[in-house]
């Protein structure tokens, strides 16, 4: 009896988080979290709840500027060593968006594990900005294990950090952020004070944050002071940016 094939894993991209505007003119793929090790299939709707409020958010805002929002849907839980299939999925994803809806540039904006996916799939041509919110990335101790960082140049990089964070090490996004910043200045880095890995202690001004940095990246919106401060501060100054209490109540007014 001949043996049935084992069906092909595919990425694919969820449905645009609110209504798709008339004419896109930018993409925001949302890469939820994941394990350092796992090749079990994630769960669609575990998967799209880390990142949820967060898709809400700048779906909700970005629509009169044409931007579309999609969660992207791995094949895989984990990264997975040298497989990097996080990192894979986020470039084929902006490789889908591209056949969507043309010469667009793409954000990557991802969580934990989605995080380091997001600055792992950085180089992508279509992509032209990153934010990674509390990434998740292997220690520096070694030569052999550090992230890549030459790629994103070119590209706005936004990354932000509970300083309490104890699943994944605040320090080593400081480090990324610092060798980030000799190949590219346009790398800043927010930390959030005593807030913990789900930056739920501070979630209003994280998503205002990323609002104005996806606006200013995708939609040439100004950044707000802050954001223009951190980029333009000599390290670790604009690595180690508190965000605000109220950030982004006077955006708003």
């Amino acid at each position: 009896m001949a043996q049935q094939a084992t069906p092909v894993r595919r990425a694919r991209l969820g449905k645009a988080l609110g209504p798709e505007p008339t004419a896109v003119s930018g993409v925001v793929l949302l890469l939820p979290t994941g394990d350092e090790v796992s090749t079990r299939r994630p769960s669609p709707m575990m998967a799209a709840a880390s990142v949820r409020a967060l898709g809400r958010r700048l779906g909700r805002t970005g629509r009169a500027d044409g931007l579309v929002v999609h969660v992207v849907h791995y094949r895989y839980r984990g990264w997975n060593g040298g497989h990097a299939h996080l990192a894979h999925d986020a470039a084929w994803a902006a490789d889908e968006a591209v056949r969507r809806y043309g010469d667009v540039p793409v954000c990557l904006a991802g969580l934990g594990m989605g995080g380091r996916a997001a600055l792992r799939a950085g180089g992508h041509d279509a992509v032209n900005s990153v934010l990674a919110l509390a990434p998740w990335l292997p220690g520096e101790e070694g030569g052999d294990t550090l992230e890549p960082v030459k790629h994103l140049a070119g590209r706005r990089v936004l990354i932000v950090h509970g300083t309490h964070d104890a699943r994944t090490d605040p320090e080593l996004s400081f480090r990324l952020a610092a060798r980030a910043k000799k190949a590219n200045r346009d790398v800043c880095r927010f930390e959030v004070h005593a807030d913990g890995h789900g930056l739920s202690q501070y979630k209003d001004e994280v998503l205002a944050l990323a609002e104005n940095f996806v606006g200013g990246v995708l939609s040439g919106r100004p950044f707000s002071r802050p954001v223009q401060d951190a980029f333009a501060a000599p390290p670790p100054l604009g690595l180690r940016m508190p965000l605000a209490a109220g950030f982004g109540s006077s955006l708003r007014r």
